[in-house]
């Protein structure tokens, strides 16, 4: 088949698809999705059988979706709608995930599904459980969903919010007010979570020290212990803030733009407050 990919991005994911599709014989070629006028000269240009939309960050134009399949890769299981599936699947401690390929319609992740593939959660950052569950799921939900499609025989399933076995339902973005850090209320699990559910990006946004930072790399702390929010070690370029009932680990972070450099830094190295460095593990 002829496949044109539309991306927001050539990410981990597109790749990855890209050369597993090569690989089956499809002649694949990529555009990314900057302006729907480029789109619809890319598929005029290719003629492609078939369009893959592996990530993107805004609906597919409706005269291109009409005229041929296009197939949505959705980091999400079975209902599951919105642009931060992943990130409320790790903060609400989902057990089991997965990724579904859905038709384009009228409406972002509404359409028929042609695939699901599911995997157990691991405790991660959602950055690692994108480049490893979330990839290889996908790799064998559209490998399924292109078979289907190419076989003329399968009928997809449209989507059914009122089944009680469908545990997906719409969701909104994920904002920084839903990531926010309680750090006089939130457990050690919580706080993980939270900056787990938005390492890779955006990060949470916090104040450390004095200074406001998005907060990435967290990992436990089995033995130290504080004040909730203090600063209680560091080790390694990485910073120590104890929580109500233990501690974490933060490895990098990143300032506000308008607070300094944009890129992430060890999280000791970033915080310009000397305090910062003050107690070492």
């Amino acid at each position: 088949m002829r496949i044109l990919f539309l991306t927001h991005s050539f990410n981990s994911l597109s790749q990855r698809l890209f050369i597993e599709l090569t690989a089956r014989g499809h002649e694949v070629s990529v555009e990314f999705d900057i302006h729907d006028a480029v789109t619809a000269e890319a598929v005029r240009l290719f003629r492609p059988d078939l369009i893959v939309a592996p990530y993107l960050k805004r609906a597919i134009p409706e005269a291109v979706w009409r005229g041929r399949p296009c197939l949505v890769v959705h980091p999400g299981i079975k209902g599951d709608r919105g642009p931060s599936a992943l990130d409320w699947a790790i903060m609400n401690g989902e057990e089991e995930w997965g990724v579904t390929v859905l038709q384009a319609n009228g409406e972002m992740d509404a359409g028929d599904i042609w695939a699901e593939v599911r995997f157990p959660m691991r405790e991660a950052a959602k950055s690692s459980l994108y480049r490893n569950e979330v990839t290889e799921a996908a790799v064998r939900a559209v490998a399924t969903a292109v078979e289907r499609l190419e076989s003329g025989n399968f009928t997809p399933e449209p989507q059914d919010y009122g089944r009680t076995d469908v545990r997906g339902r719409p969701r909104p973005p994920m904002r920084q007010e839903d990531r926010a850090i309680h750090w006089e209320r939130d457990t050690t699990a919580a706080v993980l979570r939270k900056i787990r559910a938005a390492d890779g990006s955006p990060g949470v946004l916090d104040t450390v020290l004095g200074e406001a930072v998005y907060l990435f790399d967290a990992h436990p702390e089995p033995d130290l212990r504080g004040g909730p929010g203090q600063v209680i070690g560091t080790r390694l370029g990485a910073i120590c803030r104890a929580t109500t009932d233990g501690a974490v680990w933060v490895g990098h972070l990143r300032k506000k733009p308008d607070r300094g450099p944009t890129f992430k830094l060890p999280a000791a190295q970033a915080i310009e407050n000397g305090a910062a460095r003050a107690h070492f593990v």
